[in-house]
């Protein structure tokens, strides 16, 4: 009897942990309130209804199940939920609803298509999606939070445009280190000619990459080495889409990139086995950094002080503002440009192209004309 005791028991045992692993999805008939989570099959995210701080505002959520203090994805972040009495359901036609005490809709998720049996699921790599219960494809995933980020890209997340949907994936900071709310800045991708990536404070640019030369964004040399040691970039640019992505090179790093409160973007990694996570660098890091730091024509060398200076030919555009430090007005030529004597163009090297928007803009919306009228 003992040893049939012995065997029912750690039966029981396998079985609850085989459920629990299990618990990585819900169907119409299931709910998730403030006392349960879904928990990805390999045990990396959790997907609950948390609180932040002292807050009694309630938010849904996905955090590192190691780490829950580290919340990487937030439904609700305009609407939260007064108590913790909300609960998130599947309904009948794949649509996740959010819900407050007394059934009010405070978030839901939105698609154009209808599932005839869904389930949701929280996958692995952190993305929470509704499918058919049928099908694991995830071309045919009828939703999914990768496609509307908070304030954090993780690997195989995408940061740009679906030029067939019109949809543009950005990460929007959170208003502060306690409230998820969207703040200030964001980070996302130009839709033109030459893309870059750009940090904007409202409509106004506050960062950008550069271009890709096809190894990295032009304006971050320093990071080719962060690259081939911790993530794979990828870079995608067709008819149909334009986004940046990246890939973890090995198990034993967990890697993120977050735009933090206060408009910069840190690349965080811990190492297997280690409850600290580290600063791996911070765009935007220095003064030249900034945005038009120097104006037109003009161009910044941390190395050097003041840091703006003209380019050869250029002359400060107003000269008490240079005087004062604010570089702002940038250069104008020194003399009249006049092609008859010889102008030609001088290398500048270590220096990102300049942000040409408006030209490639331009010019792109040209070629179109002119292949449409042929």
């Amino acid at each position: 009897m003992k040893g049939l005791a012995l065997i029912l028991s750690t039966s029981l045992q396998f079985f609850v942990l085989q459920l629990s692993r299990a618990a990585d999805t819900i169907s119409a008939a299931q709910s998730i309130t403030s006392t349960n989570t879904l928990v990805s099959s390999g045990q990396s995210f959790e997907l609950g209804i948390f609180s932040s701080g002292n807050s009694e505002a309630w938010y849904l959520g996905i955090w590192y199940k190691n780490f829950p203090n580290i919340v990487v994805w937030v439904a609700n972040r305009e609407n939260p939920v007064a108590d913790s009495q909300g609960s998130l359901k599947l309904s009948k036609n794949g649509s996740l609803v959010l819900l407050d005490q007394m059934n009010n809709t405070i978030w839901s998720s939105t698609s154009s298509q209808v599932a005839e049996d869904p389930v949701a699921q929280l996958l692995e790599n952190g993305n929470l999606v509704v499918r058919e219960k049928a099908t694991t494809d995830s071309e045919s995933y009828i939703w999914e939070s990768f496609n509307f980020p908070s304030d954090t890209l993780l690997p195989e997340m995408k940061l740009g445009w679906n030029f067939r949907t019109g949809l543009n994936r950005f990460l929007t900071s959170w208003k502060n280190a306690s409230d998820p709310s969207p703040g200030e800045y964001t980070y996302g991708m130009d839709n033109v000619l030459l893309p870059q990536l750009v940090i904007a404070k409202g409509s106004k640019k506050m960062f950008r990459t550069g271009p890709w030369n096809g190894l990295w964004f032009t304006g971050t040399p320093g990071l080719a080495a962060t690259y081939r040691s911790v993530v794979k970039p990828i870079f995608v640019y067709n008819t149909n889409e334009l986004y940046y992505s990246y890939e973890s090179f090995n198990n034993s790093t967990i890697t993120r990139l977050k735009l933090s409160e206060s408009g910069s973007i840190q690349r965080l990694v811990v190492t297997q086995g280690s409850t600290e996570w580290a600063v791996m660098y911070t765009l935007q890091n220095d003064e030249c950094n900034r945005y038009g730091q120097c104006g037109a024509n003009g161009i910044c060398r941390i190395s050097k002080s003041p840091i703006c200076e003209c380019l050869p030919g250029f002359v400060p555009k107003s000269p008490e503002e240079w005087g004062v430090l604010n570089w702002t007005s940038g250069c104008i030529r020194e003399t009249p440009l006049s092609c008859q004597k010889g102008e030609g163009f001088l290398k500048v090297q270590n220096v990102k192209l300049p942000d040409q928007l408006n030209f490639w803009s331009t010019i792109a919306l040209v070629t179109t004309d002119v292949k449409q009228s042929a």
